[in-house]
């Protein structure tokens, strides 16, 4: 039997459906309906806005310590359902089950993390430059949040805006994707439940895209909303950074990415094609950080070539719980997307990794497949060798198991190329010289590097997030994220009874220009 799902605005599900009704079923298993859900329009969002605005102040006033330890509480609660939520994210999302219980870690994670800052929301006391004063700055929350976040990660990215907007006083309107709400409304519920939160401190609301983007609007025109966080396409992005900065509105956006992994002649090549296996085809290739482009020295191209292609072609793929390195796409509207990208292979092009490209069936088979593929939405990996910088698979995003390759000369080329598609969010590099290291970080453009290893990977107290077409130069998790969620205020006090000019009442010491040396 499935679950049936509605918004929840001031503590209250909202009855009816204003924006229609959909259904969620298990890209694994596509008969299996997961979830039964009510979806919204943009007066629900509207509404979600305002109960928002009227529970912020309470909220806020709470002392940021006691907000701390509620966010630790939904921690414990969320490590006491860990295999459960792991579950259901990956029936709902056909994520392979080790990833989903690695998701509910960081969920975790990042409640640990910030149990702390809510004891270091620290201001300064800072220096006057007038005697009998004191000047102090001072976090104080945004107010009223949106958050709007993709299902490929649907309870781990949330926590990443949703635990430090609430650690620092805000009010959240959290709209999930739609085809993931089964896992979104889990994860509301813990939180809401392990936070003792009151009612209108969080709200979900389930609706579609463009009903969420209209109630963007009237929030804002409104003055009922502060600040918008996004994960999602680079498309949306721009649409959205648009839309809010019509009101003065910096967002926090988290985009997509074409990471690249250059692979040198020092490099030790089985570990970096174990890295190019997890990072391109992990979770079907549907992550922002996951591999789009290998960029492999000519000297170690062919060595590397072949033990890549072996790896993809030996890679278990198929039902999410039996220990497979990825299983389906997340949903029809991705399959048919990824199938889309596949038109764009060109004659120039070497297929590797696979028998066969497309959708898995009985006549178009991957020998060792787990489980029935008839039963989902299951694709072959694909790698594309021979890839050329105006290829439209080397310049765009592509979401879904395929991954590019191609050569280069010198590591300046390397970084070139690397940077190329405009993209900047996370990048590789593998190499045993820590001059090359250090000279592929100076000249990359991405957020976030790593060497030797892959260009997937996130934790709790690092910044995450990207440049370019990946985002605005935003960051999440960590002390960074801190920075979106909260406003400085500066104050000072003046003591001295009189009223002290700046600039014009300051003292001067007053040197002894005539002073010279002896002989």
């Amino acid at each position: 039997m499935s679950l049936s799902i509605t918004s929840v605005v001031a503590g209250r599900e909202v009855p009816g459906a204003p924006g229609g009704r959909l259904r969620s079923v298990s890209p694994a298993r596509t008969a299996e309906v997961v979830a039964d859900i009510e979806l919204g329009d943009a007066g629900t969002f509207a509404a979600a806005a305002l109960a928002a605005r009227e529970a912020q102040p309470s909220w806020s006033d709470i002392p940021a310590p006691v907000r701390g330890r509620a966010i630790a509480h939904i921690g414990r609660l969320v490590e006491a359902n860990a295999e459960r939520l792991a579950r259901l994210v990956t029936t709902e999302t056909g994520k392979p089950y080790a990833e989903a219980l690695g998701e509910v870690r960081e969920i975790i994670d990042t409640c640990d993390f910030f149990l702390g800052e809510g004891r270091r929301l620290y201001g300064q006391t800072v220096p006057s430059e007038m005697p009998d004063k004191q000047l102090f700055t001072f976090r104080n929350p945004v107010g009223v949040v949106a958050v709007i976040t993709a299902g490929n990660f649907p309870v781990a990215v949330p926590a990443w805006y949703l635990v430090p907007a609430l650690l620092c006083g805000n009010a959240v309107v959290w709209k999930p994707a739609d085809y993931a709400a089964a896992s979104a409304r889990a994860l509301f519920d813990l939180l809401t439940h392990g936070g003792g939160l009151p009612d209108g401190v969080l709200n979900l609301v389930l609706a579609d895209g463009e009903q969420t983007f209209a109630g963007l609007g009237q929030s804002l025109a409104g003055g009922r909303l502060d600040k918008i966080g996004f994960t999602g396409s680079s498309a949306v992005g721009a649409r959205i950074g648009e839309l809010a900065g019509r009101y003065l509105q910096s967002p926090c956006l988290e985009l997509g990415g074409k990471n690249p992994m250059v692979v040198t002649p020092s490099a030790d090549i089985d570990l970096a094609v174990s890295a190019a296996l997890f990072s391109g085809f992990g979770t079907a290739g549907q992550r922002c950080t996951s591999l789009g482009t290998v960029i492999v020295h000519e000297d170690v191209a062919d060595r590397f070539t072949v033990r890549l292609d072996e790896a993809v072609r030996n890679a278990p793929v198929g039902d999410p719980f039996a220990g497979v390195v990825y299983g389906p796409m997340l949903n029809q509207r991705f399959a048919e997307r990824f199938e889309e990208y596949l038109t764009w292979i060109e004659p120039h092009h070497r297929l590797l990794g696979s028998n066969g490209t497309g959708r898995i069936t009985a006549q178009n088979a991957r020998p060792g497949f787990v489980g029935d593929p008839a039963a989902g939405l299951y694709y072959h990996p694909v790698i594309v060798a021979g890839l050329r910088a105006d290829d439209a698979l080397f310049r765009e995003e592509t979401f879904g198991p395929v991954v590019g390759l191609m050569t280069y000369s010198d590591l300046a080329e390397a970084i070139r190329l690397a940077n190329a598609p405009g993209y900047g969010l996370s990048a590789s590099i593998f190499t045993g010289d820590p001059a090359e290291a250090f000279r592929f970080r100076r000249g990359i453009s991405a957020g976030m590097v790593s060497v030797n290893n892959s260009t997937s990977g996130a934790e709790a107290h690092l910044p995450f997030g990207g440049n370019g077409k990946s985002g605005n130069g935003s960051r999440q998790s960590g002390v960074w994220v801190l920075d979106q969620f909260t406003r400085w205020q500066s104050m000072n006090w003046d003591y001295s009874g009189t009223l002290q000019k700046a600039q014009m009442d300051v003292t001067e010491l007053i040197p002894d220009e005539t002073f010279r040396l002896a002989d």
